[in-house]
């Protein structure tokens, strides 16, 4: 592994939270018609609390991409980092579809694209550092309960 630095940590930290900053600026408005307008399954979390849950799972993200690019160069390496930004596309737009356009179907079907492309992430970074692989399972975890509560309001508000 290459030397690692705070600098390299600090730089994939904050392009995670940067990209997951930018994907709620642009839905803030989306946002705000959500909550007022659409019904929402059961144990939907205070609003409040997803920020505060992607915060962290965004620094996690971070600090696992961190790790893997420090790893040797090789093509796991190259493919790990390839997955973790093809993810990472995916979870911006996944906002911007369920928020803004309110393309619930669309939104569940483009999520069970992104667990995935995280569960690949998830064993593709297994292969070049194991910590990495497992800092991606709150992520993955979270995708999953975001999914239920994803169907549920596609269901409860055809």
């Amino acid at each position: 592994m290459k030397k690692p630095t705070r600098k390299t940590y600090a730089f994939w930290i904050v392009l995670v939270e940067a990209a997951g900053a930018l994907s709620g600026w642009l839905t803030r408005k989306g946002v705000k018609v959500y909550n007022a307008t659409v019904e929402q399954p059961p144990l939907s979390p205070p609003s409040i609390v997803f920020p505060i849950v992607w915060g962290i799972l965004f620094a996690l993200m971070g600090v696992g991409a961190a790790r893997v690019y420090l790893a040797p160069a090789s093509n796991a390496r190259s493919r790990s980092l390839l997955l973790f930004l093809v993810q990472l596309v995916f979870n911006f737009f996944w906002s911007i579809i369920f928020f803004n356009l309110q393309a619930f179907g669309f939104a569940f079907l483009w999520l069970i694209a992104l667990w995935i492309l995280i569960l690949l992430m998830i064993l593709s970074f297994r292969k070049v550092d194991k910590p990495a692989a497992w800092l991606q399972i709150p992520y993955l975890l979270w995708v999953t309960f975001a999914a239920y509560l994803n169907l549920g309001v596609w269901l409860l508000n055809r």
